[in-house]
């Protein structure tokens, strides 16, 4: 039997204003250099009370001995994993941005679906980057679904979702969610699209759940982002906003090259590519802007 020994009352949640041990400097780096997430210096304390958690957990004596098994421990790789699934917990909703939806419906869709008309297979990629539980996934999804029974009649639809956070993913595959994440539904689509689940909570049908596939995605990680070849349209939303500007703009340039000529890229509604990026075109819609990858023979400004 292992000994449990209470870790010192030091670990406990540190307020903002705290002192912080240098250790977590030298952690916060190895997150940037692993993901491309940076902490600031005054939140600092976030990526504090993540370790904390994790020392707690592992029974560990100090930032110091977790330090050692973030970079000597066997299991170092495995470690850093779920420091990452600490530090990562998003808060979203379905339907967060409905002029997003809108533009999709009514501008995006019609031009993608017009550039493929040749094409024999009838298919549209999209990607949800830094899904979180998959609220945006879904969206799309639902939004995919209404289409088909109008003008995506006989396209297939993929919806590829990924996040750094492992139980994100997981919480994404169930499908579930509380009032809080269906606060932006409407009725109609509850219905619709949902069916009851433990107590109050509401699932996903299989329909909609057919269309998305979840996977686990390093942003910072330049060979899985290779892979994630020839989509018609990238949501990034809020997520960018944790990295640096070295970070994104390597991010963003993936982004660029993932994207099939004439696909669209969504940032978060207080986010932008200015200094960034200028391969993109920037595209107005009604209460949103969007970004618009040129064709070889575009004549769109």
């Amino acid at each position: 039997m292992s000994t449990v020994t209470q870790p010192p009352s030091s670990l406990s949640p540190a307020p903002p204003n705290a002192p912080i041990d240098p250790i977590f400097r030298q952690i916060r780096d190895l997150v940037y250099k692993v993901s491309g997430i940076y902490q600031l210096e005054d939140k600092l304390y976030l990526l504090a009370d993540g370790c904390n958690r994790r020392i707690k957990q592992l029974n560990v004596r100090s930032p110091r001995e977790y330090w050692d098994h973030l970079t000597a421990h066997p299991s170092r790789d495995g470690e850093i994993r779920h420091l990452l699934n600490e530090l990562t917990i998003g808060e979203t909703c379905l339907f967060r941005s409905q002029a997003q939806i809108d533009a999709l419906r009514k501008v995006i869709l019609p031009e993608l679906m017009a550039d493929k008309t040749k094409q024999v297979v009838k298919r549209l990629r999209f990607w949800s980057a830094g899904c979180s539980t998959g609220e945006e996934a879904y969206t799309l999804a639902i939004t995919a679904l209404e289409e088909m029974e109008v003008r995506l009649k006989g396209w297939n639809v993929e919806i590829i979702a990924t996040d750094l956070n492992d139980r994100s993913i997981e919480a994404g595959k169930s499908g579930i969610y509380r009032d809080y994440a269906l606060r932006n539904t409407n009725e109609f689509y509850k219905r619709k699209y949902f069916v009851p689940a433990e107590g109050t909570k509401l699932q996903v049908r299989p329909e909609v759940k057919k269309l998305v596939t979840f996977k686990r995605l390093n942003l910072a990680d330049d060979a899985q982002m290779l892979f994630m070849k020839g989509m018609d349209l990238i949501c990034c939303c809020n997520v960018l906003i944790y990295f640096d500007g070295p970070s994104k703009s390597k991010v963003i340039g993936h982004f660029f090259s993932d994207l099939n000529p004439g696909g669209y890229f969504f940032l978060g509604i207080s986010e932008s590519l200015m200094r960034l990026n200028d391969q993109f075109h920037l595209v107005h819609f009604p209460g949103a802007i969007g970004y618009w990858k040129p064709t070889p023979k575009s004549d769109k400004p």
